[in-house]
């Protein structure tokens, strides 16, 4: 059935942005609070890892070869679909939510190399918190102007597909060639990542139905993920 050819006969509601102005609020307030739920589960998840694993083994497993890290890589694009999927289920909630526990899980795993390496490099976790407070700076930042605004940035979807076809097939590149991609590429990529913000941010306000809060808190989990990815690189990039 496609939802948008009838929307009376869907399970979710209108869009939101055609929403009432208290539904749409109470859809802003569940998406806002499924994305701090989500930030939370993943630094619970990192904080068991990083304690009660091995990482030091297991960091050396994944970055073993060029050729390992492109495999997880491509492990964590699948999982990434499926949990998408399941997040933009319109029938099940129980699924929606199982997706989005799924993403925060496979991010929580493909990133505690990284923090394992950050904590090594700076036993005061001052990168760690730096970064995240860095990335917490500029998320608000985005977020406020598309909030004030109001301005559609659905414009960018071309841009960001493009954008991030060219950026993994330089990392796959660089990998195999075993290049460094350098700090201009980090500084890339996270301006890349702040434009996904805008346009999950303008999704929310504009193209998300009334009850798709899990997708949509999903989507900017996503984009804050990537952004926290590489400030954490900038900023250990500084530190060596």
């Amino acid at each position: 059935m496609n939802f948008d050819e009838n929307p009376y006969q869907s399970p979710l509601g209108s869009f939101a942005v055609q929403a009432q102005a208290d539904q749409r609020a109470d859809f802003i307030t569940k998406t806002y609070l499924h994305l701090a739920g989500a930030i939370g589960l993943f630094v619970i998840l990192e904080a068991v890892f990083l304690n009660l694993l091995d990482m030091e083994r297991i960091t050396r497993m994944m970055f073993s070869s060029q050729i390992s890290w492109l495999v997880v890589l491509g492990l964590f694009m699948v999982v990434s679909f499926i949990a998408n999927n399941w997040a933009q289920s319109a029938v099940s909630k129980s699924t929606q939510y199982m997706g989005l526990g799924l993403y925060v899980f496979a991010e929580s795993v493909i990133f505690a190399p990284l923090l394992y390496i950050a904590n090594r490099l700076s036993p005061d976790h001052s990168v760690i918190s730096s970064a995240a407070v860095a990335t917490l700076a500029l998320f608000g930042v985005m977020t406020a102007i598309v909030f004030f605004t109001r301005k559609d940035f659905s414009f960018l979807r071309t841009i960001l597909v493009f954008g991030g076809f060219a950026a993994f097939g330089f990392i796959i590149v660089a990998a195999i060639c075993h290049l460094n991609p350098g700090p201009i590429f980090t500084y890339l990529m996270i301006a890349f990542a702040c434009s996904y913000i805008l346009y999950d941010t303008s999704n929310v306000l504009h193209h998300y139905r009334i009850g798709q809060h899990v997708a949509a808190s999903l989507a900017l989990f996503a984009s804050v993920a990537l952004l926290f990815w590489y400030i954490i690189q900038l900023f250990l990039s500084r530190r060596n």
